[in-house]
C-alpha cells in the first residue's frame, strides 16, 4: 500500500478555542495515523518560510500577525491519500463555503481565521514537515490495525 504524509496545523484561533482534540479525533476517526504532534510559538522567520508562496499577496502581513498571536499545534499524519483527504476533512479555505461536517464548516466563520492548515501536495507536505519538525518524526507501524483499515 502506498502511503503519504501530510502536515496539519491548528492555527492560533483553533488552539485558543480548544479545538485541537476535536481535530485530532476527526483524523483518527477516519483511520489515519499520527506520527508527530507539537505545540510551538512560531517565529516570524518560520512563518515567512512556511508561507513563502504568499509573500506577494496583500493579505500577507495580516496573516503573519494573526499567526504570531498565539501558539500553533503542528501534526504529521500518514495514510493513503492523506493530503487530499486531509484537505477535505479541513474544508474550504473560506469556512462559509465549507460543508457541514468539515472542520472549517463546523467551527469557522472568517477566511482570515480559518482554524487550521493542511498541506496542498505531497511535495509541500514533505517541505512543511521538515520545516516544522527539523529533528524528524517517529515512524511506527500499527500492524494489527493497518490490516483492518486498508485492503
Amino acid at each position: 500500500m502506498a502511503t503519504e504524509r501530510t502536515y496539519i496545523m491548528v492555527k492560533p484561533d483553533g488552539v485558543e478555542r480548544g479545538l485541537v482534540g476535536e481535530i485530532v479525533k476527526r483524523f483518527e476517526n477516519k483511520g489515519y495515523q499520527m506520527l508527530a504532534l507539537q505545540m510551538i510559538q512560531p517565529t516570524k522567520a518560520l512563518l515567512e518560510e512556511h508561507y513563502t508562496d504568499l509573500k506577494e499577496k496583500p493579505f500577507f502581513p495580516g496573516l503573519i500577525k494573526y499567526m504570531l498571536a498565539g501558539p500553533v499545534v503542528g501534526m504529521v499524519w500518514i495514510g493513503k491519500d492523506i493530503v487530499k483527504v486531509g484537505r477535505r476533512l479541513l474544508g474550504e479555505t473560506n469556512p462559509l463555503a465549507s460543508n457541514p461536517g468539515t472542520i472549517r464548516g463546523d467551527f469557522g466563520i472568517d477566511v482570515g481565521r480559518n482554524i487550521c492548515h493542511g498541506s496542498d501536495s505531497p511535495a509541500n507536505a514533505e517541505r512543511e514537515i521538515s520545516l516544522w519538525f527539523p529533528n524528524g518524526v517517529v515512524h511506527w507501524n500499527r500492524a494489527h490495525v493497518q490490516n483492518l483499515i486498508y485492503e
